[in-house]
């Protein structure tokens, strides 16, 4: 008996703005980017989450918030 999992991720971007304030590394411009991303067990979608992904421009760095 075989017992084989399939799952896959895929990601879609939704939008792209630019977004106030520079990069702490490079001081280039942050990009905001909205993504959407769906979890896939065997072709049956299980799981859809929006987020929002900060980026610079210049360093291609992936930036993190720091909400408190």
């Amino acid at each position: 008996m075989c017992l084989v999992f399939v799952c896959d991720e895929e990601e879609r971007v939704l939008g792209r703005q630019t977004a106030p304030g520079a990069c702490p590394y490079c001081g280039g411009m942050v990009q905001a980017i909205d993504v959407e991303s769906q979890w896939r067990f065997c072709f049956l979608p299980l799981c859809f989450k929006t987020k929002r992904k900060y980026y610079c421009t210049m360093c291609t760095r992936r930036l993190e918030t720091n909400t408190m």
